[in-house]
């Protein structure tokens, strides 16, 4: 079967298993406070038990080696967001939608790591990097299908369950157009390191990156929807900000992969990715239409690219260990979202806001984007190199 067929269907499976089984509880959370099943505090411990299941999910897709113990996770991964989407519909309080989210969060996990370790080699392979990139623009459309049906669901009245409902028939169509023509696992085959090589230390920086990316971006990626709501009042104007988001994202993965590549760009890239969502996080901050509009197009625009520059950075780290350092990373970057909910619960408990959640988010960003700056002494010549 074509490559380029294989990774349409990983486009379209990201979509699903990300903007649905993995995001579609950001459009959610203003029915689910408004219905009385939850407060802000609790929406904080339900996104940090989705993302806790997301490290998990990561950690346990690092030790598939064999191609049937990926299949088994990317086949079980993507069933599993549909049927607990699905089963979201009869969910009513804390502990369901908690205990669900957990869920979600492992399956998105298997499938993230798995179609990232399975289609970016195949796009190689075919001669066709940038289309491999843009598997990762498949999130970003993903959210934006789940926010213009959470935009529908308000204009129509509907409530929360039907939403669910609707979300599960969406995942139920997508998965069963790729079952037949997912990415297929082959043999694992061992590659060398160059000698003298020693990755091991730039991709523990990236996982520290990585992490306080997974911080910055979370709290507004998870209460955007909320916030919005609470400055229009529940109008409908207020479900335009999330599908904009998710298109902001996939507009941010087509405009990096047009890049002209060049030596240690990537990095460069990075940073002003990061750095771009510290200005949307502190637009945030403003706490009106105007701000968060600004929040939406610069924590939007960056969001998946920067997902994509880091797995890209991981490659040309260690070429030789894609699925591993994949999944690694994914870990690094759930230990990061898991702490940005905690975060958002305690901001909330004790201020009555996310002010203070969103101003360490910004700091985070920003920090993550100064790891990133070359190194005085890296760049500066030895003097007798310089002499001969």
């Amino acid at each position: 079967m074509s490559p380029l067929v294989r990774l349409l269907a990983s486009f379209i499976a990201l979509m699903m298993a990300m903007g649905i089984g993995r995001f579609a509880l950001t459009p959610q959370l203003p029915h689910l406070i408004g219905e009385g099943q939850i407060d802000l505090t609790a929406a904080g411990l339900i996104a940090a038990a989705n993302y806790l299941g997301y490290f998990l999910g990561a950690l346990d897709a690092m030790f598939a080696q064999r191609p049937e113990q990926v299949r088994r996770r990317l086949l079980g991964g993507l069933w599993l967001c549909v049927l607990l989407t699905l089963a979201s519909f009869w969910a009513w309080g804390f502990w369901p939608h908690l205990a669900l989210r957990f869920g979600t969060g492992v399956a998105s996990a298997w499938v993230l790591v798995m179609i990232t370790a399975l289609s970016q080699p195949l796009a190689a392979a075919a001669g066709r990097p940038r289309l491999g990139a843009l598997v990762f623009a498949g999130p970003g459309l993903g959210i934006f299908l789940t926010g213009l049906l959470a935009l529908g669901s308000n204009l129509l009245g509907q409530t929360s369950a039907t939403l669910w409902l609707v979300y599960a028939g969406v995942a139920l169509t997508m998965l069963l157009v790729v079952l037949p023509i997912l990415p297929q696992p082959a043999a694992a085959v061992t590659v060398a390191p160059p000698a003298g090589s020693s990755p091991n230390r730039g991709i523990a920086r990236l996982g520290v990156v990585y992490a306080l990316y997974g911080v910055g971006y979370i709290i507004p990626a998870t209460f955007l929807s909320q916030m919005a709501s609470a400055q229009f009042h529940g109008q409908w104007q207020a479900d335009l900000f999330w599908p904009c988001f998710g298109l902001a994202a996939a507009l941010g993965v087509l405009l990096v992969s047009l890049r002209r590549p060049a030596p240690n760009s990537t990095g460069r890239w990075l940073i002003g990715t990061l750095w771009l969502q510290a200005a949307g996080v502190f637009a945030c901050l403003l706490g009106n239409g105007p701000g968060l509009a600004l929040g939406v197009i610069l924590c939007g625009t960056p969001f998946l690219a920067c997902m994509q520059l880091v797995m890209l950075r991981s490659r040309e780290l260690a070429p030789h260990a894609n699925q591993r350092n994949a999944g690694l990373l994914t870990a690094c970057f759930a230990v990061g979202q898991l702490s940005g909910p905690l975060l958002a619960a305690l901001s909330s408990h004790f201020s009555g806001g996310l002010q203070p959640a969103l101003i360490v988010a910004g700091c985070g960003l920003v920090l993550a984007g100064g790891l990133l700056l070359p190194r005085r002494s890296a760049m500066a010549p030895c003097p007798q190199t310089a002499l001969r």
